[in-house]
């Protein structure tokens, strides 16, 4: 009888449990990581039951992370934090640093690190998971206003100092022997060389490799090209300079989303990106023993102590201190006051290299566990202290103090009254050219490579992708939009675009190429529609329209007619009179 190899049940098993957890989590309205990480701890060496194979884990989590990080330098852009930099660079630099200073000292005082590894285990305990924090504030309804624009501007200079800490883990580790200043110049020296590389080989030729797939007919290729430009410059900066894989992948991610490929590149990268981080989530929770936590309470309570005090706390002081108002202030920190995957990433990675000792992992993971739990909590309570505080006399003194004290948000740039023309076809390439003569703000999203080339050639604004995938609709800004023009000759297609659009401004009109009576009826029936067109129906009308007048039937008669017709109802006799 033949029975599954050990691996196959492991990555089945892993999955199942992710799901099913992960659901039960989303139905607590928790984040699925949670579940996640649960599903680790079940089929983990320290539960009852079924053991996984902790190496293949680990094996496809560190792809997971590497892909995780893809994902972030894909998303990296200068201009996201040159609108709140203000307040941003300063604040999650300063809020950083206090956490890494509390999280360090608990380290020292706990497990007796020494300076580098004490500043891992702090820098563990002060950056906060992007993807809880943004899923927090969509929740809210705040991600695109001022207080959603703030945090990921903090998130953004968070994300980047994680980068620079995957960096610092080998220079610290190497710093025992032979000084941190050695180790660490050591380490940049490395990491120059690697960035030049990159930058003067990698910026043309990766973009301009990939550009070749998109020309291409099958798809996925240029899938397949994207997660092998993303793993294969991972696996080179490893091999040849040293640097983590996780690192390697975030460069590649930012060369591409520095090109015209970046939004589709996303698209096509974030469902696998998501599975195997899963995996890595799963892979933690493996490594999380019981024992460890009630041999170390009081370390476990500290670290969620440094969570909530070093990230939520700071970040509400430092938003205030800049004179960012409470309420909004406490949105920010409210989203920000946890700790997952980057967490996770420095944590394992310290450890493997003989950093940190296995014992740190407890409270990293205890740290996380709770401060996601008691995320809502949290965020309550910050919205509370933000109102009490608004009402006060002392903040009524302190924002109507002399002016260059604090920071002032500028308003973020971006398109705002545009028109959002969905395929440049035959029907979209005439309504581009109608709106552009006349002046109109228009962003032309077209999945073809060769037509997207065509609509910039023209001068017009494009986004080459798939808009019905989230990440490259995203990009042309919908819910600033005034009206979106879908012109796909694809029906569920354009159905599902529809929805991207709603769900991003319910206030936006729409016009929409239908395709038969029943999908015209379907789209009518849509608050958010204008106006449904079915093609075939309009040339006939045409011609229709021709023929009634070129057969002598009056004017009034031939509209009364068309119109008639256009909505569906017999078209009668008509009278002359």
């Amino acid at each position: 009888m033949h029975s599954a190899p050990p691996m196959l049940a492991t990555l089945v098993l892993a999955l199942a449990l992710a799901l099913g957890l992960g659901s039960l989590a989303r139905w607590l309205r928790l984040p699925p990581l949670f579940g996640y990480l649960l599903a680790g701890i079940v089929i983990g060496p320290h539960s009852p039951g079924f053991v996984g194979d902790a190496a293949l884990t680990a094996t496809m989590a560190e792809v997971g992370v590497a892909l995780l990080l893809f994902g972030v330098g894909l998303h990296f852009r200068l201009r996201d934090l040159r609108a709140v930099w203000r307040v941003a660079l300063p604040g999650a630099v300063l809020q950083t640093g206090i956490a890494a200073l509390l999280g360090g000292l608990l380290g020292a005082a706990g497990f007796g690190l020494g300076p580098g590894a004490a500043l891992v285990f702090g820098l563990a305990l002060g950056i906060s998971s992007t993807v809880v924090a943004t899923r927090m504030l969509a929740e809210a309804g705040q991600i695109g206003g001022p207080a959603g624009q703030i945090a990921l501007g903090w998130l953004v200079v968070q994300d980047l100092l994680a980068v620079l800490a995957l960096v610092l883990v080998p220079a610290a580790s190497r710093a025992e022997t032979e000084g941190l200043a050695a180790a660490l110049l050591g380490a940049a020296l490395e990491l120059l060389g690697f960035a030049l590389c990159v930058l003067l080989i990698g910026r043309r030729g990766l973009p301009a490799l990939l550009l070749w797939f998109a020309r291409a007919p099958s798809r996925e290729l240029f899938t397949l090209g994207v997660i092998v430009a993303a793993l294969g410059t991972a696996y080179a900066a490893s091999e040849l300079f040293h640097v983590s894989f996780a690192l390697g992948a975030f460069f590649a991610g930012m060369l591409l989303g520095e090109s015209d490929l970046g939004h589709q590149a996303a698209a096509e990268a974030m469902p696998l990106q998501r599975v195997f981080a899963a995996l890595f989530f799963v892979s933690v929770g493996m490594l999380l023993e019981p024992a460890a936590l009630l041999a170390a309470p009081l370390l476990s309570v500290g670290a969620l102590l440094v969570v909530l005090l070093g990230i939520g706390g700071a970040s509400f002081l430092l938003l205030l201190a800049a004179r960012i108002p409470p309420g909004m202030a406490a949105a920010v920190a409210g989203a920000l006051g946890q700790i997952a995957e980057f967490s996770f990433l420095l944590t394992s990675y310290a450890i493997a290299q003989g950093l940190l000792p296995p014992e740190a992992n407890a409270p990293v993971l205890a740290a996380a566990f709770g401060s996601i739990l008691v995320l809502p909590l949290s965020q309550r309570g910050f919205a509370a202290l933000g109102e009490r505080i608004a009402g006060s006399a002392a903040w009524y003194r302190w924002d109507h103090a002399r002016p260059g004290i604090g920071f002032a948000l500028p308003e973020v740039e971006g398109l705002a009254d545009h028109a959002i023309l969905i395929g440049y076809g035959r029907v979209g390439a005439v309504v581009a050219e109608a709106l552009r003569c006349h002046g109109l703000a228009v962003v032309v999203v077209e999945a073809d490579r060769l037509a997207a080339e065509r609509a910039k050639a023209r001068g017009l604004d494009t986004i080459w992708g798939d808009a019905s995938r989230a990440e490259v609709l995203r990009a042309a800004r919908p819910e600033t939009a005034r009206l979106a023009v879908l012109a796909l000759p694809d029906a569920a297609a354009a159905r599902r675009v529809l929805q991207l659009v709603r769900a991003a401004n319910p206030e936006v009109l729409a016009a929409v190429r239908a395709h038969d009576d029943a999908e015209m009826a379907l789209l009518q029936a849509e608050d958010c529609v204008g106006l449904a067109v079915m093609g075939e129906r309009e040339i006939a009308l045409g011609i229709c329209d021709f023929a009634l007048r070129r057969l002598g039937v009056e004017v009034d008669a031939v509209q009364a007619t068309i119109d008639r017709l256009r909505a569906g109802l017999p078209a009668g006799t008509a009278a002359s009179g």
